[in-house]
């Protein structure tokens, strides 16, 4: 259905059929949760196994490393050998932490705001600023606040970031000293990068010798199905291009095993693994190795860690597929309205509504009783020009709670707009 083409009289009509939908969906009461992605109980009993593996006799390396004591501030090398594989790094170029990726991220940018980065000047006081791809993860966005760092927005395409804005952007601007990128399965659109993005980005010109690519591979074997984006290794490419140092690396297990505890990576060139390594040495001796060791013996092998994705899709597709077979089906793919994203991967799928019409939509799910992410949240300083933009997570509810959820969504989207193009 064409809704921009109808008559005013048209539109009412539709109005008061879904204005009647509306009401009966509040009458029921539904307590529906889609704000963030956050796996779901089926996903996190997955890894249940691993406090069954670890006990008296298994808690000693396979160099007979004590990881009860102190020492190892990279973290297992056992279990860095594995995601190193994974990520397409060397052993040396990876350090395993904690349970937060987020954590180390914001560690990275805190250092390079104190000490600078490779010998170069602080970058707190020079009035930083990154480039932030928008719609994106909003608690990157939440890092360059918390820091004063200026957030320029550049728009997403289907190929990844609009390479042709960051490469003027950055060129020119020695203020620029970093980029976000989510390269794979992208939050919210679930984009991954071109080949063609990834290697511009390892090797364009930059105005700031100590510009950092913060590259967030939080969804990098997180497949749908057996169709998996391939994404080229921008570290391989950063050292081809006379950038070696360019690009971090960040990663984690907190949607693979436990988000409460779980691992989290962070790989680059060994002159950066080496800088963080002495700054980390004032902060920490160790990172929780027995939670490292456990990860480690559970999965043994970098097969092993894709086999329990394999587990993963298959309780996560069927949602991703209930609440995509809805919205076929109420809007078709022709609407002039609304349109979405069908990714393969990842934790999120994007709506795009009507422009002016997102925080109405959202507005109006609250009072059925479904919560959805803020209107601009994908957006730096929470500010969505278009007033267009709402993501969806289906990962955390039921089957049952994914088809309700699409259908308020969808009643709500219709009155929106129709309220929309009748006020035009």
């Amino acid at each position: 259905m064409q809704y921009k083409q109808l008559q005013n009289n048209e539109l009412s009509a539709l109005l008061a059929g879904e204005m009647k939908k509306f009401n009966e969906f509040k009458e029921k009461g539904f307590k529906l949760d889609l704000t963030r992605g956050k796996p779901c109980k089926e996903q996190l009993d997955l890894s249940m196994g691993m406090f069954d593996i670890v006990n008296s006799k298994t808690v000693f390396g396979d160099d007979k490393n004590d990881y009860r004591n102190y020492g190892f501030i990279k973290g297992v090398p056992e279990l860095n050998r594995i995601f190193a594989k994974l990520l397409g790094v060397d052993e040396e170029e990876i350090i395993s932490a904690n349970s937060s990726s987020l954590c180390m991220m914001y560690d990275a940018v805190q250092r390079a705001m104190q000490f600078g980065v490779l010998g170069s000047k602080p970058w707190n006081g020079q009035g930083i600023k990154f480039i932030c791809p928008s719609p994106g993860y909003d608690r990157h966005f939440r890092i360059c606040e918390t820091f004063g760092i200026e957030m320029i927005a550049v728009p997403m395409t289907d190929n990844g970031i609009d390479m042709d804005l960051v490469e003027e952007l950055v060129s020119k601007d020695d203020k620029i000293k970093g980029i976000w990128c989510v390269p794979k399965y992208s939050n919210p659109d679930g984009i991954t990068y071109s080949d063609e993005t990834v290697k511009r980005l390892a090797k364009m010109k930059t105005a700031a010798s100590d510009f950092r690519i913060f590259w967030d591979q939080a969804y990098f074997i997180h497949s749908l199905s057996g169709d998996d984006d391939k994404l080229l290794n921008i570290l391989d490419l950063c050292n081809e291009a006379g950038n070696p140092n360019r690009v971090y690396i960040f990663a984690s297990t907190s949607k693979i095993t436990f988000a409460s505890g779980g691992v989290a990576f962070f790989a680059s060139s060994e002159n950066n693994i080496a800088e963080a390594v002495k700054r980390m040495g004032a902060q920490t001796i160790n990172p929780n190795k027995m939670s490292q060791w456990m990860h480690y013996e559970f999965f043994k092998t970098a097969e092993g860690v894709l086999e329990h994705m394999k587990k993963h899709a298959a309780i996560l597709k069927p949602k991703f597929d209930a609440f995509l077979t809805i919205f076929k089906n109420a809007f078709q793919t022709d609407s002039d309205v609304v349109r979405w994203t069908r990714p393969k991967g990842g934790y999120f799928i994007s709506v795009y509504v009507l422009e002016g019409c997102a925080a109405k939509v959202i507005d109006l799910c609250k009072e059925c009783g479904l919560s959805l992410t803020p209107a601009g949240a994908t957006y730096p300083m929470g500010i969505d020009d278009s007033d267009s933009n709402i993501r969806i997570a289906p990962s955390c509810c039921s089957l049952e709670e994914i088809s309700i959820s699409a259908e308020i969504l969808v009643c709500c989207i219709r009155i929106a707009v129709l309220e929309k193009l009748m006020e035009d």
